[in-house]
Order: structure tokens, then C-alpha cells, then sequence
């Protein structure tokens, strides 16, 4: 919901200050429609349906996987497109992927957002938008962005957005944030008092592989986002939270390991092995070979998971998102 012209349109309809809390919570509660809101007088619930829509963003798509995941598929207003996506778990968790720019300006070449056309950053009301979009369906309780785009070059809309998640049932414990290591951004969120979690996508574990993979790191080279991480903990006190796609033959050997498990200090970081999911650029490690990198990490006392993928099938899963209404 676009909250400015919300104020301005009860404000010119000489409605109190407290209109623009009653509507809000409506719609945070997961409203529909105005006319679900019965506190509001009838003449006004259908001037604000006609000034003000519940959403700044239009479904264009959506698609459902078989393991319950859902992909939307969205166009801001000026036509810029983005997806979000709602992860069901058998623990009765609702995760929703969020996306903080349309399109991205970083070309990791594993990702296929990175292979769109960058459009620009998001607002954050349609940041917002994207979880509201879920939270009609069902109650959410944790948000990543890890969506498209890249989350600390939006940092002010995407902190904003986090502000208002707990009105929406996600408190800030549940909410991470993911970068790519872009240290203005990781220092921002080291500043800022929420306790948002930070996730770093690493995914090689020296400088020469890493910029093959992420050009980024030719700007922010890796001691210098070890370092901003470090900062984020000092300031923060809790683990950063390191995102690692597994790459056949690329990124996934034993030596790489080793040296990932030398990089990094087992007591600041715990380390979430991705499977790679096709994008056509890679081949993803084979199972086999995930639990051999892991159980290496083991080995050195890092601690390391494998992500369960969601929504592979319908790309809407780790490095997929690309925008696509097919």
C-alpha cells in the first residue's frame, strides 16, 4: 500500500490521524479489501478503494510447486518487474523471499537475476507489498531477502520495509538479510538497532575464484567483507550466516574446503551449503560430493547445513529468480 497517498487522501477527506493506524492494521492483518474494515464509516471505506489501492504492485503470474512453494510474479507501477516467493515447511513454518530491487546491477554469474536488465531499487511500500501479497493467503513468520536484487544497495527502503514486519507477524529475530558482501551495506545494518540477521553470499573461498564467480569481489575483495562482517558481530553479537552454491568441479573440491574452513572462524560464522539449481550456466555438485565438502568442514569444527531446495521446479528457488511469466 502506497501509505503516503493513504495519509494525503483521509487528510483531504478531513478524517482524524488515527484513520491512517485503524486502515493500516487492516490491512497488516492480512484485509483484502476495504470493506472488510467495519470500523470505517461505508462512505469512506469506498472513497479509499477508489483513491487507494491495497497493493502498489499487480500480479502478472503465479506458479505453484509440487512441494507447496509459491512464485508471484509482479509489475510495479511504472511497469518495472519483480517475483517474491512464499516457502511452506512441514515444521509449519511460512517463509517469504523478498525482493528489494527489479532486476540487479551485479552480474554473479551463477544467478540469473544478475543475467536481467537492472531496473531499479524498490520503495520500501513495495517491499512491503510483496510479504502483504502472502499474508492475505496465509500468516508468514520469517522473511529473507534473498530475492532479486541486492538487498544493502536498497539498505534504507529494505530497513524501513523491516520495521513495519512485525505488524505483519515477523519479528525481526526471524527476518536475514543477504549481500553479496557489499561492505556500505553490511555496516549500515551493524549500525542499525533491529536485530535483523545477516547472511553473506560467499561462495568461493579465496579472492581469484571469487571474482571469477562474483565481480563484486574485484571492489570488496573478501578482507574487506570479513572485516565488515566482523564489525556487524561485534556490534550485533550474533553469527553471520555464510551462503555457499555448490558448483561441480568449480567450487566444491576438497582443497576448496579446507581453505573455507581456514577463512573462517567457526565461532562468528556457520556455513549453509546450496545445491545448485539450473540457471544454465553451471552443473551443481552431486549430493555425494556436498556431504563430502561438508563433512570436511565438520572436520576443521565449522558448522555447516544443506539447504533444503523449495521450489526448484517452478525456478523459484536460489538463484532463479529471473522475472520469467512462463
Amino acid at each position: 500500500m502506497d501509505r503516503e497517498l493513504l495519509q494525503t487522501t483521509l487528510a483531504e477527506a478531513g478524517e482524524p490521524g488515527y484513520r491512517t493506524d485503524q486502515v493500516w492494521e487492516w490491512v497488516a492483518r492480512g484485509a483484502g479489501s476495504y470493506e472488510e474494515m467495519t470500523n470505517l464509516p461505508a462512505a469512506l471505506r469506498e472513497r479509499l478503494a477508489a483513491a487507494v489501492p491495497l497493493s502498489t504492485l499487480a500480479v502478472r503470474a503465479e506458479a505453484r510447486s509440487d512441494d507447496g512453494t509459491v512464485k508471484t510474479l509482479f509489475d510495479t507501477g511504472d511497469g518495472r518487474p519483480l517475483e517474491a516467493v512464499l516457502m511452506r515447511y512441514r515444521d509449519g513454518r511460512r517463509s517469504v523471499c523478498l525482493s528489494s530491487q527489479s532486476g540487479c546491477p551485479l552480474t554473479c554469474t551463477f544467478c540469473a537475476t544478475g543475467q536481467m536488465k537492472f531496473g531499479r531499487n524498490l520503495s520500501a511500500d513495495e517491499i512491503l507489498d510483496q510479504a502483504l501479497h502472502f499474508r492475505r493467503v496465509e500468516a508468514i513468520d520469517h522473511v529473507v531477502f534473498m530475492g532479486m536484487g541486492e538487498p544493502t544497495m536498497n539498505i534504507e527502503n529494505v530497513l524501513a520495509a523491516c520495521a513495519l514486519l512485525p505488524e505483519l507477524g515477523v519479528t525481526h529475530r526471524r527476518t536475514s538479510i543477504s549481500t553479496v558482501g557489499w561492505v556500505p551495506g553490511i555496516d549500515r545494518l551493524a549500525e542499525c538497532e533491529l536485530p535483523i540477521g545477516l547472511a553473506l553470499s560467499l561462495h568461493a573461498p579465496n579472492d581469484g575464484l571469487r571474482s571469477q564467480l562474483m565481480p563484486v569481489n574485484d571492489r570488496y575483495p573478501l578482507a574487506e567483507v570479513l572485516a565488515a562482517c566482523e564489525r556487524y558481530r561485534a556490534a550485533r553479537r550474533r553469527k553471520v550466516f555464510v551462503e555457499y552454491v555448490m558448483l561441480a568441479e568449480v567450487n566444491d573440491l576438497p582443497e576448496h574446503a579446507r581453505e573455507l574452513a581456514e577463512l573462517l572462524d567457526p565461532r562468528a560464522y556457520k556455513v549453509n551449503l546450496i545445491p545448485y539449481n539450473p540457471t544454465g550456466t553451471y552443473d551443481g555438485s552431486s549430493p555425494q560430493r556436498i556431504e563430502r565438502f561438508r563433512a570436511i568442514l565438520a572436520e576443521h569444527r565449522l558448522p555447516a547445513t544443506v539447504r533444503l531446495t523449495r521450489g526448484r521446479d517452478i525456478d523459484a528457488a536460489c538463484g532463479q529468480l529471473a522475472a520469467n511469466a512462463a
